[in-house]
């Protein structure tokens, strides 16, 4: 990486260097576990002029996104947060709501059900299908200027534009949030949810670091970033989901008034955090190492007393966490997934096959591994029945947990 993709500047300093490894969701068929598998490297870093924290762009969204393995439905917490947001929206009579990487409809049901107009451009096919099929709309494009200019010209403009869990995804910034401006009425709204830096860096959350997330956001970065497509923030909100994230609300420049005192009080947090200069990142890679220290020295001991450990779910951040780890299935005999478009498939990388939930019930192991960490209380319980036979549930994040 030579210069900021935000800014322009040259003035990049490491935050932390994770290797090389796979693409997380590149996840491997039986047949392809003898061929060769193509690692990547994988290292943040942070410009000292805009603060926007970055990967090289090394794989294209067409490389993950044109087929998709991740479903947004299938975590129930998550669906119950979109219905939530939805039900919020003061809409007019003619709202016409689009969501950004709609995934597989599982905020636009929602929607629907209200009786309003809505499209989803969503760039996978098969999980665009599997929204379709829901009685979502759905376009199976990536969002560009042009993409946001055609779908105006056809539908309208719209009232309310969603990108949630997208802004993180796309290398171009400037061009994905000109095609949302494109979009999004002079006097619509624009509502992305993104994972935030500031909690990224706080609590360990290093694995949330893969090659389809080419940037990690501070409210500061994101409002330079929404800027430079013609778009200001006027309000943020702190959210829980993916470990702290931040709901940003932006309106077209020509709009917007002062940002909320909301905007006011994270950029004062984020600014004593250390985040607007180099000293706020200075440890992060020290903490990582202790992560991955931990998790191999229990998962080695275990072993040694010739005790099971499995894996629950088999997610983007699981697989940064499990490559950069070292781990293979010497130490985590396989773990399982929800999603039966994984079943019977391996990890990429780590080659740790991937199993039916029901696995672990069969089995009864001395303790399961949470991958996605972030549904915590959701995956506790479900597998509550695990204790029954004296398992554990052990969480990796931010800092090793084994539940009694």
């Amino acid at each position: 990486m030579t210069s900021c993709r935000l800014c322009g500047s040259v003035s990049l300093a490491s935050v932390v260097d994770l290797g090389a490894t796979p693409p997380c969701e590149r996840i491997l068929t039986a047949a392809e576990l003898d061929g060769p598998e193509a690692t990547y490297p994988l290292h943040l870093r942070v410009c000292t002029e805009c603060w926007l924290a970055q990967i090289p762009p090394l794989i294209t969204p067409e490389d993950t996104f044109t087929e998709y393995a991740y479903f947004s439905s299938y975590s129930t917490s998550w669906v119950e947060h979109a219905k939530k947001f939805v039900d919020g929206l003061t809409l007019p009579d003619d709202a016409f709501v689009v969501e950004v990487a709609s995934n597989d409809g599982y905020l636009l049901q929602h929607v629907v059900q209200r009786g309003v107009r809505c499209l989803g451009i969503e760039p996978s096919a098969n999980v665009g299908q599997a929204a379709r099929e829901r009685g979502v709309p759905t376009r199976t494009a990536f969002l560009t200027p042009e993409t946001g200019q055609t779908v105006r010209a056809e539908h309208g403009p719209a009232s309310v534009v969603v990108a949630n869990n997208v802004y993180a995804h796309i290398p171009d910034v400037v061009g994905f949030t000109k095609g949302l401006r494109a979009l999004v009425a002079d006097d619509g709204i624009v509502s992305i949810e993104v994972q935030h830096l500031l909690t990224l860096i706080e609590l360990n959350q290093y694995d949330t670091i893969y090659h389809e997330h080419f940037q990690y956001y501070t409210v500061a970065s994101a409002q330079r970033a929404l800027a430079s497509g013609g778009l200001a923030l006027v309000d943020v909100e702190l959210l829980p989901t993916h470990g702290g994230s931040i709901r940003l609300t932006a309106v077209p420049e020509e709009a917007a008034g002062e940002p909320s005192q909301a905007v006011l009080d994270v950029l004062d947090r984020e600014k004593a955090a250390g985040l607007t200069e180099l000293s706020g990142y200075a440890e992060f890679a020290a903490r990582v190492g202790k992560v991955r220290r931990d998790l191999l020295r229990f998962l080695i001991d275990a072993a040694e007393r010739g005790e099971k450990v499995v894996g629950y779910g088999a997610p983007g951040k699981g697989n940064t966490l499990l490559n950069h780890c070292g781990i293979r299935p010497d130490l985590l005999a396989y773990t399982v997934d929800i999603n039966p478009y994984k079943h019977g498939k391996f990890t990429p990388g780590t080659r740790i096959p991937i199993l039916s939930p029901e696995q672990i019930a069969e089995d009864r192991p001395d303790y399961v591994l949470i991958l996605p960490w972030n549904l915590r209380e959701e995956l506790s319980r479900q597998l509550s029945y695990v204790h029954e036979w004296g398992g554990r549930l052990v969480f990796p994040i931010p800092n090793l947990e084994i539940v009694q």
